[in-house]
C-alpha cells in the first residue's frame, strides 16, 4: 500500500521550480580525466585558469574582452584570453571555445553556446 502512494505521488508546485538544468560528468582530454559541468541557464562556455596551466593548453587573446564581478573581495577580473579544448565523453568528441576563467567549481563548464 505505502508503494502504491509513493509511485502515484506527483512533485509540488515547489519542486518544479528548483534548478534543475546542471549536469555534472567526467570527461577525458589529452588522456586525462577532468570534471565537466553542463549549465542550460549559463550564457558562456568556460575553462579554469589552473586546468588550462596544469594541461599546457594554448590560449589566444579573447576577442572581446570582458569583466566580471567576483563573489569574494577581489573585486572584478579581466577575461582576456580564450582555449580551444577538444574533451571526450564516452564515444563522443567535440571541440569547444572557453574562455579562461579563475573557478573551482570544475575544470569545464559548458553553457548554453554548446
Amino acid at each position: 500500500m505505502m508503494i502504491k502512494r509513493t509511485l502515484n505521488n506527483q512533485p509540488s508546485a515547489t519542486m518544479e521550480t528548483q534548478r534543475e538544468n546542471i549536469f555534472h560528468t567526467r570527461c577525458n582530454v589529452l588522456e586525462n580525466i577532468c570534471s565537466l559541468i553542463v549549465d542550460s541557464s549559463s550564457s558562456c562556455n568556460c575553462c579554469s585558469t589552473r586546468f588550462v596551466e596544469k594541461l599546457n593548453l594554448q590560449v589566444v587573446p579573447h576577442p572581446k574582452i570582458y569583466k566580471l564581478q567576483c563573489i569574494n573581495e577581489d573585486g572584478e577580473l579581466i577575461i582576456d584570453k580564450q582555449v580551444k579544448v577538444k574533451f571526450s565523453i564516452g564515444k563522443y568528441q567535440d571541440n569547444v571555445l572557453c574562455d579562461v576563467v579563475p573557478m573551482e567549481a570544475c575544470h569545464i563548464l559548458l553553457g548554453r553556446p554548446w
